[in-house]
């Protein structure tokens, strides 16, 4: 990931830390890098919205890695997956040209470790084993995206039509955290463990990043909330 969007996210996580999360200093943040987009915020406890640019928390983008969320589980409901420890074969070879050359992930992995580390390779391997009417259903019942998987190739979520709003990532997300989805409670645990990408006894930061490109533009994500004693915060930007 970019350092630039990395910094505006270490920003805007500081910002739910303080509580100092106004719409002008995020914006400034993206405008400071020349960067395009917008972070959003949901405030539990208040119920409250927060916006850098309304209009751009409403574009529905390309989920990229994000989609592992929502993807990980749909694999568990249906049992193509047991639990965070079963492991993934290598196939032997990726697109190197649409994901890059990341040999440290060409190995057996486990499906923690594949969310970890974004390995890609592992969930086209999983789609392979998912039909779409499988997916339609699951998303369809958690209220995520458009729906639409027209794209033919495994990985629809990176460059199919299939697209969800940052608006929508932070609906999901609520849901997962109420425990109001399709997926069972043991489905759901796995994947809070594994989107736990950062622990103190002050809070739990469970996050998920993604990038893809789309004719030549740059789509950079990274939804989450942080869950602390008296609130919890929802993020995507």
């Amino acid at each position: 990931m970019p350092k630039n969007l990395t910094y505006i996210i270490c920003a805007a996580l500081l910002l739910f830390y303080t509580h100092c999360y106004g719409q002008s200093p995020l914006k400034k943040i993206f405008d400071h890098y020349g960067l395009q987009g917008s972070t959003t915020i949901f405030d539990y406890k208040q119920q409250k919205w927060w916006y850098t640019d309304t209009s751009d928390a409403n574009l529905a983008m390309q989920p990229a890695s994000t989609f592992k969320i929502i993807h990980l589980l749909i694999a568990l409901e249906t049992g193509v997956i047991n639990d965070e420890y079963d492991i993934i074969k290598w196939p032997g070879s990726t697109d190197t040209t649409l994901y890059g050359y990341r040999p440290d992930i060409y190995k057996d992995i486990s499906i923690e470790e594949a969310f970890e580390v974004s390995a890609g390779w592992a969930f086209i391997e999983i789609a392979k084993k998912i039909d779409r009417a499988q997916y339609e259903h699951y998303l369809r019942l958690s209220g995520y995206g458009n729906l639409d998987l027209s794209e033919k190739g495994d990985d629809f979520w990176n460059f199919g039509a299939m697209k969800i709003s940052p608006e929508n990532q932070i609906d999901f997300l609520r849901r997962v955290f109420e425990h109001k989805t399709p997926f069972s409670d043991r489905n759901l645990a796995i994947l809070k463990k594994v989107m736990t990408t950062e622990q103190t006894d002050e809070y739990i930061i469970r996050s998920k990043t993604g990038w893809t490109r789309i004719n030549g533009q740059d789509i950079g994500w990274w939804v989450g909330y942080v869950e602390r004693e008296n609130n919890t915060y929802f993020s995507s930007e």
